[in-house]
This record gives structure tokens, sequence and C-alpha cells, in this order.
């Protein structure tokens, strides 16, 4: 692969996979903090500190979206959009994202749940596994379309 076309390939996949990133930390963020009230960014605390911590995740959510579609904006420019990079890697955001939230922020880091006062092992056997299912088809659909452009040559 090319130098040139590498970075291309590069700059695509960040702009989805921050898209990804973006979108489900904004999903996540609107429906599990503020409309069910399920729990905040950061539960260990008195609530305004939650509030707080969802102000500042709701802040990342909005730069990681807004940088990755001008990185976007900047590819279609130059005519060197990639779509099926992109999606992929938009899947491969929303799941690793997911799946660090699930593993690293639940279990092991305990600042939040997906849910209180109820047996959650459900909640995060449907968490975990949309994470690893959205991984392994945005995985699929870049590694695709990698090994399908270096048998062409491009």
């Amino acid at each position: 692969m090319k130098d040139a076309s590498k970075s291309v390939h590069y700059r695509n996949f960040w702009s989805g996979f921050l898209l990804g990133v973006g979108f489900v930390a904004f999903f996540d963020e609107a429906v599990f903090h503020q409309l069910l009230h399920w729990h905040h960014f950061y539960d260990k605390s008195i609530t305004t500190i939650g509030l707080i911590s969802d102000g500042f995740f709701h802040a990342f959510s909005w730069f990681a979206t807004v940088y990755s579609l001008y990185m976007m904006a900047i590819l279609r420019q130059e005519k060197q959009f990639l779509q099926s990079i992109w999606w992929g890697s938009i899947l491969l955001g929303v799941g690793i994202f997911q799946l660090y939230d699930g593993i690293i922020q639940h279990k092991i880091m305990r600042i939040h749940q997906i849910r209180y006062h109820v047996d959650i092992f459900m909640y995060d056997i449907v968490w975990n596994a949309a994470a690893i299912l959205f991984i392994i088809v945005g995985g699929t659909i870049v590694r695709t379309y990698l090994r399908i452009t270096k048998m062409e040559g491009r």
C-alpha cells in the first residue's frame, strides 16, 4: 500500500471512529443519563458532581462528533472519502467505546453501573454483547475493504 493511500485510509478510519465514539457517547448520555435517569457518568459522589460529570461527558461527545464531521468534510472536498472504511470504523468506534464503558467503567473502575437497584446481569450481557457485535461487523467491513483494495493494487 502506498504511503498516500495509507494516509487516506487512516484519515477515513479516524473520522468514522470518532463519529462512532461521539454518537454512542451522546446516545448513552441522552438516553441513560437524561431521559431514563439510570445513572450519571460519575456516580461515586453527590448528584451535583454527577451532573457536572455528565456535562463534561456531553462536551466530549460533541467535540468528537464535530471534529469527525470536519475531517469527513475535508476528505469529501479532496475527493478522498472512502465510504466503506468510514462506515466500518463508525461501528468500530461504537463497539469499542461501549465495550470500554461496560468493562472498564462499569466493572473495573465502578464509576457507574448501567442501572441501580435491579439485577444488572442481563443488562451487562446485552450491553457487552452488542458492543462485541458492533466490533465484529465494523472490523469485518474495514478489513474486507482493505483486502479488496490491496488485491486491486490501490
